[in-house]
């Protein structure tokens, strides 16, 4: 089943088209055939300044886990050989230091619908039961519905896809170098470092989903992953040292 085909999803997306169709309508005049995919990156760029409050609550809730980590691993060492003690005094930890173990994850959740409708927004052909003229439109020569993967995008039109492609790769390379930086290994415990190890690779996904999707996406993917890395980098320098 279609979710959009229900009337609440429906309205919003729709909204969102009429809302990216305006800018492109305003900017036309000043930038011809590139208003569009501007208009694609001032919607982006709207949609993250307005999940700003989520992106603290997450940049918080690494900061918590950073500081209960030492406390973490003394339990870890003192009851690594009952197991369902451990769970108890770890539980026991996070209640004391008003820690939620699931505060890294509601932020995501709450995200997730706003991310989805604007993500959708770039990848569907009808909106409100009509065509979406957005991924009519090009950048370069190349349509906005255009796809790396499926459509046989041509030199010099190739370029744009490439430039956008590098871009989202640089941020997934410094994301997972981050990531690794900022992992807390747990101790005694090989599985758990390899599975850090791997989940570090997680932003490299972007880039798979890039190749495969029609234009207005990558542009959309490219301005949310450089957005997320560069505020995450500047909420950490802010929250991390006022709360330390």
């Amino acid at each position: 089943m279609d979710p959009f085909s229900f009337a609440p999803l429906w309205h919003i997306l729709d909204a969102a088209y009429r809302l990216v169709e305006s800018i492109a309508q305003l900017l036309e005049p000043f930038i011809g055939s590139w208003s569009a995919g501007v208009a694609i990156i001032a919607l982006t760029l709207l949609v993250r300044i307005l999940l700003i409050p989520v992106g603290i609550s997450q940049v918080r809730a690494e900061w918590s886990g950073r500081r209960i980590a030492p406390k973490l691993r003394t339990l870890q060492r003192k009851y690594k050989k009952n197991p369902a003690l451990l769970q108890k005094k770890t539980m026991a930890l996070y209640r004391a230091e008003n820690v939620s173990p699931m505060a890294g994850f509601l932020p995501m959740l709450l995200q997730a619908p706003v991310i989805s409708i604007v993500y959708a927004l770039f990848i569907r052909g009808t909106i409100g039961g009509h065509a979406n003229a957005l991924l009519a439109s090009t950048i370069g020569g190349v349509p906005l519905g255009a796809s790396l993967a499926t459509t046989g995008v041509t030199w010099p039109g190739i370029f744009v896809f490439v430039g956008l492609i590098v871009v989202i790769g640089a941020v997934a390379w410094m994301s997972r170098l981050i990531a690794r930086r900022l992992a807390i290994q747990p101790v005694d415990a090989p599985a758990m470092a390899r599975l850090n190890a791997v989940l570090s690779w997680l932003p490299f996904i972007t880039l798979v989903v890039a190749a495969v999707v029609p234009l207005a996406a990558v542009i959309y993917l490219a301005t949310t992953t450089t957005w997320t890395l560069v505020e995450r980098a500047i909420l950490r320098r802010r929250y991390w040292g006022a709360v330390a």
